[in-house]
Protein backbone atom coordinates (compact mmCIF):
# COMPACT_ATOMS: atom_id res chain seq x y z
CA UNK A 1 0.00 0.00 0.00
CA UNK A 2 0.99 3.68 -0.89
CA UNK A 3 2.25 5.99 1.58
CA UNK A 4 0.06 9.30 2.05
CA UNK A 5 2.60 12.17 1.32
CA UNK A 6 2.51 13.98 4.54
CA UNK A 7 3.63 10.64 6.32
CA UNK A 8 6.65 10.78 3.70
CA UNK A 9 7.43 14.17 4.21
CA UNK A 10 7.36 14.04 8.18
CA UNK A 11 9.95 11.32 7.87
CA UNK A 12 12.44 14.05 5.83
CA UNK A 13 14.94 15.73 7.52
CA UNK A 14 14.47 19.61 7.82
CA UNK A 15 16.70 20.30 5.66
CA UNK A 16 15.07 17.65 2.80
CA UNK A 17 11.91 19.39 3.66
CA UNK A 18 13.04 22.90 2.68
CA UNK A 19 15.19 21.64 -0.34
CA UNK A 20 11.80 20.61 -1.35
CA UNK A 21 9.96 23.57 -0.31
CA UNK A 22 12.40 25.68 -2.74
CA UNK A 23 11.83 23.05 -5.38
CA UNK A 24 7.88 23.37 -5.29
CA UNK A 25 7.94 27.30 -4.93
CA UNK A 26 10.06 27.41 -8.50
CA UNK A 27 7.56 25.08 -10.14
CA UNK A 28 4.72 27.76 -8.84
CA UNK A 29 6.51 30.42 -9.78
CA UNK A 30 6.46 29.29 -13.83
CA UNK A 31 3.67 27.18 -15.39
CA UNK A 32 1.82 27.40 -18.62
CA UNK A 33 -1.62 28.50 -18.79
CA UNK A 34 -3.56 25.26 -18.38
CA UNK A 35 -1.38 24.17 -15.87
CA UNK A 36 -2.11 27.53 -13.67
CA UNK A 37 -5.77 26.69 -14.33
CA UNK A 38 -6.08 23.64 -13.01
CA UNK A 39 -3.73 25.05 -10.03
CA UNK A 40 -7.00 27.46 -9.51
CA UNK A 41 -9.55 24.61 -9.76
CA UNK A 42 -11.03 25.60 -12.69
CA UNK A 43 -11.91 23.63 -15.69
CA UNK A 44 -12.12 24.54 -19.69
CA UNK A 45 -15.19 25.14 -19.00
CA UNK A 46 -15.66 26.85 -16.24
CA UNK A 47 -13.36 29.49 -17.36
CA UNK A 48 -15.11 29.64 -20.83
CA UNK A 49 -18.53 30.78 -19.00
CA UNK A 50 -16.60 33.54 -17.54
CA UNK A 51 -15.21 34.33 -20.48
CA UNK A 52 -18.35 34.01 -22.44
CA UNK A 53 -16.82 31.47 -25.41
CA UNK A 54 -16.82 27.88 -25.89
CA UNK A 55 -14.98 25.41 -24.23
CA UNK A 56 -12.92 24.69 -27.03
CA UNK A 57 -11.75 28.28 -27.47
CA UNK A 58 -10.04 27.77 -24.23
CA UNK A 59 -7.89 24.35 -25.21
CA UNK A 60 -7.08 26.41 -28.27
CA UNK A 61 -6.08 29.13 -26.40
CA UNK A 62 -3.73 27.41 -24.00
CA UNK A 63 -2.01 25.52 -26.71
CA UNK A 64 -0.82 29.12 -28.12
CA UNK A 65 2.38 30.32 -27.83
CA UNK A 66 1.46 34.02 -29.44
CA UNK A 67 -1.28 35.88 -28.30
CA UNK A 68 -2.36 39.63 -27.90
CA UNK A 69 -1.60 40.67 -24.51
CA UNK A 70 -5.09 41.71 -23.80
CA UNK A 71 -6.15 38.14 -24.64
CA UNK A 72 -3.81 36.63 -22.04
CA UNK A 73 -5.48 39.66 -20.11
CA UNK A 74 -9.04 38.21 -19.66
CA UNK A 75 -7.39 35.26 -19.35
CA UNK A 76 -5.67 35.87 -16.40
CA UNK A 77 -8.45 37.84 -14.83
CA UNK A 78 -11.08 35.45 -15.39
CA UNK A 79 -8.80 33.20 -13.17
CA UNK A 80 -8.86 35.93 -10.63
CA UNK A 81 -5.33 37.43 -11.33
CA UNK A 82 -4.28 40.22 -12.62
CA UNK A 83 -1.06 40.66 -15.53
CA UNK A 84 1.75 42.38 -15.29
CA UNK A 85 4.22 42.95 -18.21
CA UNK A 86 8.20 42.90 -16.40
CA UNK A 87 11.14 43.51 -18.54
CA UNK A 88 13.87 41.73 -16.97
CA UNK A 89 17.49 42.84 -17.24
CA UNK A 90 20.65 42.21 -15.77
CA UNK A 91 20.55 45.52 -13.75
CA UNK A 92 17.06 45.26 -12.61
CA UNK A 93 13.56 44.76 -13.59
CA UNK A 94 11.01 47.42 -15.19
CA UNK A 95 7.19 47.15 -14.75
CA UNK A 96 6.27 48.17 -18.47
CA UNK A 97 3.27 50.38 -17.27
CA UNK A 98 1.32 51.29 -20.87
CA UNK A 99 -0.60 47.89 -20.58
CA UNK A 100 -2.10 48.57 -17.45
CA UNK A 101 -4.70 50.78 -18.79
CA UNK A 102 -5.84 48.10 -21.83
CA UNK A 103 -9.39 48.23 -22.02
CA UNK A 104 -11.45 44.89 -23.50
CA UNK A 105 -11.28 45.80 -26.69
CA UNK A 106 -7.71 46.85 -27.07
CA UNK A 107 -5.25 44.89 -28.68
CA UNK A 108 -1.34 45.12 -27.75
Amino acid sequence: MANKFSVLRQQMSPESQARAGVKAQVMLAEMPLNELRKARGLSQKMLADVLHVQQPSIAKMEKRTDMYLSTLRSHIEAMGGQLEVVARFPDGAVRISNFADLGGNAEA
